[in-house]
Formats: structure tokens, sequence, C-alpha cells
């Protein structure tokens, strides 16, 4: 089922695939070939500024890989990424336990720009909030509170990340969960920031049409060049 969401902040623009479950193949089917609110580091640096470096130019090929096979290639998960699994459900139990009820949604996308931003939420509180929820090794739990929570700011590392989703789904706010099972769960709020907002849509925008001409080189090439197609191989799993 997909929504389009008109509460709160949110235009016609704001589409929620909420019938969509993180990790699956629909999912995934859902994500192939778009620009996502947890790359966006890949394309912005700290500062703001338009990537012009080896991982923007990896990512740039990735996307466009995905546009023309729609195929995604299967990534490896970690140890890490299975935990961060387990304790974004706790966490989520926990937040919805003292703060307030969530929402699980798959996805969420805007097209607003003339192109498509997308951003998986951990979690939506009612019309205005999101909930995102972050897995912390101890050490950077105790540095969060010691660093973040005493100073009213949030890790860097997510900064880019939380804004876009508040771009994308164009809510009022959203809650940063850190959790490490076994300390105290830290929960800070972010606003949007329309200086942050303002570089990461520029930056997509560039990217995108990097993306384009990419693309017409791509069907240049093939077509002067005069390549064989082949065909994707179907590869049996052994358990």
């Amino acid at each position: 089922m997909e929504m389009i969401a008109n509460a709160g902040r949110a235009s016609s623009s704001v589409r929620i695939h909420a019938d969509l479950f993180q990790g699956t193949d629909e999912w995934l089917a859902a994500r192939c070939g778009m620009l996502t609110a947890s790359e966006m580091k890949l394309i912005l640096t700290p500062t703001f500024k338009a990537a012009k470096n080896e991982k923007e130019r990896a990512h740039l090929y990735e996307l466009l890989a995905q546009r023309i096979t729609q195929h995604v290639e299967p990534r490896y998960i970690s140890d890490d990424m299975l935990r961060g699994q387990e304790d974004e459900v706790e966490a989520l139990t926990i937040y919805s336990r003292h703060y307030a009820p969530t929402e699980c949604v798959g996805f969420i996308t805007n097209d607003k720009w003339g192109f498509t931003l997308g951003y998986s939420p951990d979690g939506l509180v009612g019309s205005d909030g999101l909930v995102e929820v972050k897995s912390r090794l101890q050490k950077y739990q105790i540095e969060t509170f010691v660093v973040h929570v005493a100073e009213g700011t949030i890790p860097s590392d997510y900064l880019l990340q939380i804004q876009t989703g508040l771009l994308v789904s164009e809510r009022s706010w959203c809650d940063l969960v850190s959790y490490s099972g076994g300390l105290p769960m830290a929960v800070m709020r972010v606003y949007p920031d329309d200086t942050v907002q303002s570089a990461i849509v520029a930056a997509a925008s560039d990217f995108e049409k990097r993306l384009a001409e990419a693309h017409d080189r791509y069907l240049g090439a093939v077509a002067a060049s005069k390549a064989v197609p082949t065909v994707r191989p179907v590869r049996d799993i052994v358990l």
C-alpha cells in the first residue's frame, strides 16, 4: 500500500510506501537506482560541498548500473549489521514505551525537485516526527553522552542522513536514538536545517545531471562498439 502524506508539513509529493519491509526484495526494488538518505555522505562532504572523489564516482556508476539493469547486487551482512537489526527492535520498543508510539514503514520518496530522493525511516511518530536508531559500541555511547548530549549536538556521521530524511519526509523533527545495551539510551532531537538541506538538494541535482550524462555516454559507447549482450546467470544458493 502506498500512501501520499498530507499531514503536518508534508506535501503531496511525499509518498510513504507502507507495505514495504526493509531488507526484502521488494524494498530493494523500490530503492533500485535511487539516491537515498543513507548514501548522501557519498556525494556531499562534511563541509556541505559536492564531493568529487573516488567514492562519489563509484556510487554514480553503481546507481547507473542499477538503473540500466534493474538489479541490486547482494551485499555482505556483517555481525555488526545483524547486531544493529536486533538493537533497533529493542530501542524502538523502549522509545515507544517511554517517549511516543512509533509506526514502521518501509520507504519514503519525494520527487518535488524534478528527481526522486528516498529515505528508509526506522519509525514515524505521529504526523510530524521521525525516529532514527543507531546501534553503538559502548565506547561511542559514552562519547555520545559526554560530547553530544551534554552539548546539545549530534554525531556528525549522522547529520546528512537525518537532514535528508527530514527533507524527503517533510517532517518537523527527528529523534536520533543512540542505543548500546547495558548503557542508558540517548535521545537527541534534530530539526530541519535550511542551509544543510539546500546543500543536499544542490548536490543531488548536480549528481542526477551527471548520471544522465554518463547514461548517454554508456549508450553511445555500447552502440559504437557493437558490444555483444549477455544474460545474467541464475545461481543456486547452497545452504
